[in-house]
């Protein structure tokens, strides 16, 4: 019988093995190679995050503001997209201090839009951005976007009504929080307090009568309902809690 082509299979079949050991040893390599250069971007990457950010930090915390966002625009010119929260952060709080509106909706609309959703830090600045600069329509069209609130944003919105002299939306907003923290009290006081109203009144001496008695220590909730007494009338009660 003729084996020839026997021996030619066996031979096609190791040359087709050795042809795939290469390749896989290729694609190994080129894998391996591939990682380690990924490894090597996102590191650096990392660190040059980690640089901008204390730089831009350390003009922040020295008032130069303006200083903080040319360094930010000149990182920005490249790449967008790898910027950690934390140099937005401090982008904001620039924009924040000098209430430069459009540039905080450059940064909002362009550059973090679909970071808001879950990052509930940076919605919080963006809140407080857009009531220091009295646009409260796009603070409230974030707020009600904004599918998981937590009390400090609740806070952030309460403080703007407040700054921007609508304290029954303030107050109102309290209704919508569980359980409402010290924070969330003083704020409710001042809203009262800013309206000075016999109905303002009545909510502070049943919210002082409600709340923990551990608020009571609270020296900075203490002057805010003192304050709120005063402003709506209610002398005597505010000089007997002062007396105490």
């Amino acid at each position: 019988m003729n084996f020839g082509w026997l021996q030619i299979n066996i031979q096609y079949i190791e040359i087709t093995d050795t042809t795939n050991n290469l390749m896989l040893t290729k694609l190994l390599k080129y894998s391996s190679s591939s990682l380690v250069v990924a490894v090597k971007r996102s590191v650096t990457t990392n660190q040059s995050n980690f640089h901008l950010s204390n730089q831009m930090k350390l003009l922040n915390d020295n008032k130069q503001f303006k200083k903080t966002l040319e360094l930010f625009d000149k990182h920005t010119k490249n790449n967008t997209k790898t910027y950690s929260s934390y140099i937005i952060t401090q982008a904001l709080k620039a924009c924040t201090h000098l209430k430069d509106l459009e540039r905080g909706k450059t940064i909002h609309h362009h550059l973090i839009s679909s970071r808001t959703k879950d990052d509930l830090y940076i919605t919080t600045l963006l809140i407080h951005l857009y009531m220091q600069c009295n646009d409260i329509a796009s603070a409230e069209l974030l707020f009600d976007t904004t599918t998981k609130k937590n009390v400090t944003i609740y806070g952030a919105m309460m403080k703007g009504y407040i700054k921007n002299k609508q304290a029954s939306k303030a107050i109102d907003l309290v209704n919508q929080i569980d359980k409402p923290d010290e924070i969330i009290i003083n704020l409710l006081f001042n809203a009262c307090a800013q309206l000075g109203t016999l109905e303002a009144l009545n909510l502070v001496n049943k919210v002082s009568n409600e709340i923990p008695k551990s608020f009571h220590s609270n020296s900075i909730l203490l002057n805010a309902l003192l304050d709120a007494l005063m402003k709506c009338g209610d002398i005597k009660h505010a000089e007997s809690l002062f007396d105490k």
